[in-house]
């Protein structure tokens, strides 16, 4: 089974974004690149041409997750300038399905976000056009805050739909993910884990990694949805 840490670089140095980018190049299977319009949530990050930029200089392979309104209109766009992940919120599409399908004409994985309140059972009809579903553990807006555990039995809910469906599909986990943390997210189900200023934080990016993706490892050999 293979496991994921993507690095947000919400947590970086965006003084310095290409270089803090590859710090960690070798080590993160992606690079999750946050972008918020001030609209969606309550915060105001980077855009489209931030994120075309970065594409052409840094070599990991980047996932974008968008929290902004409207996202039939602007998601796409990301898949066409390059991104390998577009990851938008269902909240905010009037119709997640196309949506999906656009971003998957331009070669991209098509990933859906669910915020904390969102349930999951309001999309079983959709799931099978997304790559991924993203399992948000904060609300969404802001870096560095508290796990919220209580997400945690929809990350099961998620992990037991695409495995009775026996569907690929990833399921990932962003928000306080951390070495304190991720050992439950795995158990519950995930297997794709965002992590901010648990790497970022650190003074060895790279070790960071290496230990979330260990303790993930471990709990995953041992979780009720890994077969064995």
């Amino acid at each position: 089974m293979g496991l994921r840490i993507s690095p947000s670089i919400l947590s970086a140095d965006f003084g310095h974004l290409v270089d803090e980018c590859e710090r960690v190049a070798g080590a993160a299977d992606w690079l999750h690149v946050d972008v918020m319009d001030n609209h969606f949530v309550p915060n105001l990050t980077l855009g489209l041409p931030i994120v075309e930029s970065l594409l052409k200089q840094v070599s990991t392979p980047i996932d974008c997750h968008l929290m902004i309104s409207d996202a039939d209109r602007w998601a796409p766009g990301y898949a066409e300038v390059g991104a390998a992940s577009v990851t938008f919120h269902v909240e905010a599409a009037a119709n997640p399905s196309q949506v999906a399908r656009d971003i998957r004409s331009h070669g991209a994985r098509a990933g859906m976000a669910l915020k904390p309140a969102t349930r999951i059972e309001d999309y079983v009809e959709v799931i099978e056009e997304f790559d991924m579903i993203l399992i948000m553990t904060v609300e969404p807006g802001f870096g560095g805050q508290s796990f919220m555990a209580d997400q945690l039995p929809k990350v099961r809910a998620a992990r037991e739909l695409v495995k009775n469906k026996d569907l690929d599909i990833w399921i990932q986990v962003d928000g306080g993910v951390s070495a304190a943390t991720i050992e439950q997210c795995a158990e519950a189900g995930a297997d794709t884990f965002v992590a901010g200023s648990a790497v970022y934080s650190t003074p060895d990016p790279v070790a960071a990694i290496s230990q979330l993706r260990a303790l993930a490892q471990t709990a995953t050999d041992t979780s009720w949805w890994c077969a064995h």
